[in-house]
């Protein structure tokens, strides 16, 4: 009997709800810790290798665990990294995902540089919505972001994504002493693609260790400074409590924007996720310390074990029992997790 026909027979439908009654439906697997520019928020300058292929989590793996997880409520996947479209072939998993019954959204987050060319596959096999990273559209402020040139490809992957099917979001985070001026340029950039533009604050995730509160520009600051300049900002009414944005309407109508503030404003209470790094651990947070290792249950080394849906469930429900009320950046004792952004998957 399979995992969905139990579920069937007994009349009782498994979710992952954690102890504080937060209903995990959202999924967001990283492919690869591997990323063609470095930026310092998130990565170090230099990198002494990415996981090897054998270390990542195979595609037929993910889209196993994809297929018990939406059984449990997973509604949504996102696929980061790293950067994700540097994963060969990544459109074979999307198209292994489309096919999921119950799966209603498969999203990616990415630098851009290497979409153009890969738009058209992953339109095709099922991709759904995108995310662009996009945090200034000055060259020097670009190299000194991301520690590499391309400026100009991310662009061209955001106008191929604008003109696609897909539904587009640009994804700004403004350092201080960095690119706080390119705030208001990047809005106008977005409205005049008539595209979301979500600003999300500096988080102690970097692998430099160089977090600085000094240095996040919160998101009330930001939206001060956007009222300043187009006039009050009208709530969205529609957004969805457990995103972590919180979105807004132009006074004109034209585009929209979006807060994502976990160190001023932390959303933790209504927080849905649930992480499945590239080599196949299981995370219950984003800044949590703890995690559960699938690959050595989905792909033994051994390869003579198959491990049934009851126990990829099984070691999930652990993972979201184990979350704690909230992730504690503003208390004195917070430790940041030893894995980095890229490591972890944004």
């Amino acid at each position: 009997m399979s995992f969905q026909e139990a579920e069937s027979v007994n009349g009782n439908v498994r979710q992952l709800v954690d102890r504080f009654g937060r209903e995990h439906t959202s999924l967001r697997v990283s492919v690869t810790d591997a990323c063609n520019i470095r930026c310092r928020y998130c990565m170090p300058e230099t990198v002494s290798g990415f996981l090897p292929q054998h270390r990542l989590l195979r595609f037929e793996s993910i889209a196993r665990v994809v297929r018990v997880l939406v059984n449990a409520g997973v509604k949504k996947v996102r696929l980061t990294g790293g950067e994700p479209l540097m994963r060969p072939n990544l459109s074979e998993l999307v198209k292994r995902l489309s096919g999921i019954s119950g799966l209603r959204q498969i999203a990616m987050t990415t630098n851009g540089m290497l979409l153009a060319d890969q738009i058209a596959g992953l339109v095709q096999a099922g991709l759904t919505h995108i995310n662009l990273s996009l945090d200034t559209l000055r060259e020097p402020a670009f190299h000194e972001i991301s520690r590499r040139e391309g400026l100009n490809r991310v662009l061209e992957g955001i106008e191929a994504a604008v003109s696609s099917p897909l539904n587009v979001r640009i994804n700004a985070l403004l350092l201080r002493d960095v690119n706080l001026e390119d705030c208001l340029p990047l809005i106008h950039y977005a409205r005049k693609l008539g595209v979301v533009i979500r600003f999300i604050e500096f988080m102690p995730l970097d692998a430099n260790r160089a977090w600085n509160h000094s240095q996040v520009v919160s998101g009330l600051e930001v939206r001060r400074m956007v009222e300043a300049e187009f006039g009050p900002l009208m709530a969205s009414t529609s957004s969805d409590a457990s995103q972590p944005s919180r979105d807004y309407f132009f006074p004109d109508g034209v585009g929209g924007i979006g807060f994502i503030s976990p160190v001023s404003e932390p959303f933790c209470s209504t927080c849905n996720r649930l992480r499945l790094t590239a080599d196949g651990k299981f995370r219950n947070c984003l800044f949590g310390r703890e995690e559960w290792d699938l690959k050595g249950l989905i792909e033994p080394a051994d390869g003579l074990v198959e491990c049934s849906e009851e126990d990829i469930f099984g070691l999930a429900k652990a993972c979201v029992d184990k979350k704690y009320a909230a992730h504690g950046i503003s208390e004195s004792g917070f430790q940041p997790p030893e894995r980095a952004m890229y490591q972890i998957g944004g």
